[in-house]
């Protein structure tokens, strides 16, 4: 009963983080959004590995830690590829050789 009552209050908050009107400022919109999706992963997963609702809060929180540090990395990275030792941007056409500092 209480993994019931404890997903449905994680639920719950993250459905109203969601709808929330707050406008985030642009370079936040990727670590939002993996903070989202991380604490809601980490819940679950650490929710169905221990049974327990405190295995759930400390995976919804690693995960949610975890997943804003990857978003904020993937938005900084957007359009730039490494590959072979070097940085490419995606053009018209195909790519092109941009300097090491974009990637």
């Amino acid at each position: 009963m209480k993994r019931i009552l404890a997903a449905t209050a994680f639920l719950a908050v993250v459905a109203t983080l969601q709808t929330a009107t707050i406008q985030p400022a642009a370079a936040q919109n990727g670590a939002v959004g993996g903070a989202i999706v991380g604490g809601v992963l980490g819940g679950v997963i650490g929710g169905a590995a221990t049974g327990r609702a405190e295995g759930a809060l400390v995976g919804a929180v690693i995960g949610g830690v975890a997943g804003a540090a990857i978003g904020n990395e993937a938005e900084r990275r957007r359009g730039y590829y490494w590959y072979q030792g070097g940085c490419y941007r995606r053009v018209q056409g195909g790519y092109t050789q941009v300097s090491r500092r974009y990637c």
